[in-house]
């Protein structure tokens, strides 16, 4: 099998921990786990692994949707210190939903050529799916790991996981039952 790509997404200090301004609850530390896995596995069979990380300026128009958070170069915006990304892991600034916003991950993904990307992370209701839905429209194959998402609300979640299923055609898989990567 070719390359495949795993996507952090927001694993910040502002949504996973309690102090943090949009705080994601207790359940989302449940991922965090399942997320070290899945990153030891990549980068073990020398597969490219990509933290997306929220840097917003201080006056982001997103804070009149959203409480001041992940803005950059403050504590919220660090990754946790959990999932520190590895040596040789890329780590890309964005400033709204979707990872291909703004960003350079559109060309860094067609330099790798993957066969699937799998997408991990929070919230997954509105990064995850706004993500994954850019990666649909570039043609990628999308793996989400169910146990290593995590949202705000069960019931967004449940509705993210179901539309990405039906109408993007994501897999969607349980970590524990995963093909060797």
């Amino acid at each position: 099998m070719g390359a495949r790509v795993l996507l952090v997404i927001d694993m910040l200090n502002d949504f996973m921990d309690q102090k943090g301004a949009l705080y994601c609850g207790d359940r989302s530390r449940e991922i965090i786990p399942v997320i070290q896995s899945l990153v030891h596995r990549f980068k073990e069979e020398d597969h490219p692994v990509i933290f997306l990380r929220d840097a917003h300026r201080p006056d982001d128009l997103e804070f009149g949707r959203f409480p001041e958070h992940a803005v950059k170069g403050t504590w919220g915006s660090e990754i946790i210190p959990e999932l520190q990304p590895p040596p040789g892991s890329l780590v890309i600034d964005k400033t709204r939903f979707s990872g291909f916003h703004g960003t350079n991950l559109a060309e860094v993904l067609a330099d790798i050529h993957p066969e699937e990307v799998w997408v991990t992370g929070v919230v997954t209701s509105i990064c995850v799916m706004d993500t994954a839905g850019g990666l649909v429209d570039r043609d990628y194959r999308v793996v989400i790991p169910v146990d290593a998402v995590a949202d705000f609300d069960s019931e967004s979640e449940s509705f993210a996981l179901q539309r990405m299923e039906r109408v993007y055609k994501v897999r969607l898989i349980h970590h524990e039952h995963a093909a060797p990567v």
